[in-house]
């Protein structure tokens, strides 16, 4: 007996066959983070987000885009071309090679970036621009050209943040345009030429040097300082201390000329007969002092009355009166010495 199959059963067979292949070339899952450009007959129609999604097979399409990545490959770096269906929304880093910028002091630098972006906009990442990826390279290093450009090359090395925040604030409008957003833009290496690096090196010994010099003196114009300052507290104490004890020697001699008074009575011919012996001790006290001066002392004519006074002190002092004496003996007048000068 023939076997055979009847025309509608392969017709079935057949629409199954063609359902099950729409079913497969329409079914598309997106996976998280990631989203797809849909296009229908050309046109943008949709954004698929991340989920089970249904497309027509045929007819809507999911549009490409081109993305470019470094990869190291010994001490290069070479860049690789790609186009993606799917586009990751996630932040990406692209690290782009050194490249040679000129600072204001003409010194030429290569600089080593990397950039940090995401694409929160996809339907602009697509269709504003021809090559995302590229674009915001090619900005990048062109930024960084003008910024640094600006700069001279001690700023560059002090102020990297600067330079990363104005590359940044620069760029941030132009790409806003193709929907990416930068979150971070890091100047990496800093190459300079050998002479520039000699040079350099050069420079920061004799600044050390030159530190080193401004502290030893600081410290040796410290030190002065301080010893000016004892130097002259101490002689401020020892000014103190003659005021003091002149100011108690007053006071011990106007004690002892009131008790020598008050021995002798307070007559005028005692008063001018005291006077007349302090003078006298004045001019005996001096005479040391004259004779350091020269090998002979010429004694003036009045000097005879002033030591006759004394002679005159000494008898009117011959009283028995022992605060008397005492003050004499203060004064360091002694008996002896007062008599050869009344003699004298």
């Amino acid at each position: 007996m023939e076997s055979f199959i009847s025309p509608g059963l392969v017709l079935s067979l057949v629409f199954v066959v063609i359902g099950i292949f729409i079913i497969a070339k329409g079914l598309v899952i997106v996976r998280q983070s990631e989203v797809m450009v849909i296009e229908r007959l050309g046109s943008f129609n949709r954004v698929l987000e991340s989920g089970v999604n249904i497309i027509i097979p045929f007819i809507e399409r999911p549009r490409p885009i081109t993305m470019i990545r470094y990869v190291r490959m010994g001490e290069d770096y070479h860049p690789v071309t790609s186009d993606e269906i799917r586009i990751d929304r996630r932040e990406t880093v692209m690290d782009f090679p050194g490249q040679p910028v000129v600072t204001t002091d003409n010194v030429t630098v290569k600089i080593n970036g990397a950039l940090y972006y995401q694409i929160i906009d996809p339907r602009r990442a697509v269709y504003e621009v021809a090559n995302m990826s590229q674009a915001v390279e090619v900005l990048a290093k062109t930024t960084l050209r003008s910024v640094v450009g600006k700069m001279e090359l001690d700023k560059l090395f002090e102020s990297r943040s600067e330079v990363n925040n104005a590359i940044q604030a620069e760029m941030e409008e132009p790409a806003s345009k193709w929907g990416v957003k930068l979150t971070r833009v890091e100047v990496q290496d800093i190459s300079m030429p050998e002479e520039v690096e000699e040079a350099m090196r050069l420079q920061m010994a004799a600044e050390r040097k030159r530190r080193a010099t401004v502290t030893e003196a600081e410290g040796e114009k410290s030190a002065a300082i301080a010893m000016a300052q004892g130097q002259r507290e101490s002689a401020i104490l020892n000014a103190q201390g003659d005021k003091e004890s002149a100011i108690l020697r007053a006071q011990g001699e106007q004690e002892s000329i009131r008790l020598v008074l008050s021995a002798m009575g307070d007559s005028e011919d005692n008063k001018q007969t005291v006077i007349g012996y302090l003078l006298g001790q004045s001019y005996i006290k001096a005479l040391p002092t004259m004779a350091k001066d020269g090998e002979r002392v010429f004694v003036p004519y009045e000097s005879s009355a002033l030591l006759g006074s004394m002679g005159m002190f000494r008898e009117l002092a011959g009283s028995p009166d022992d605060a008397v004496r005492q003050s004499l003996r203060r004064d360091g007048l002694r008996g002896g010495l007062v008599g050869s000068a009344a003699d004298a």
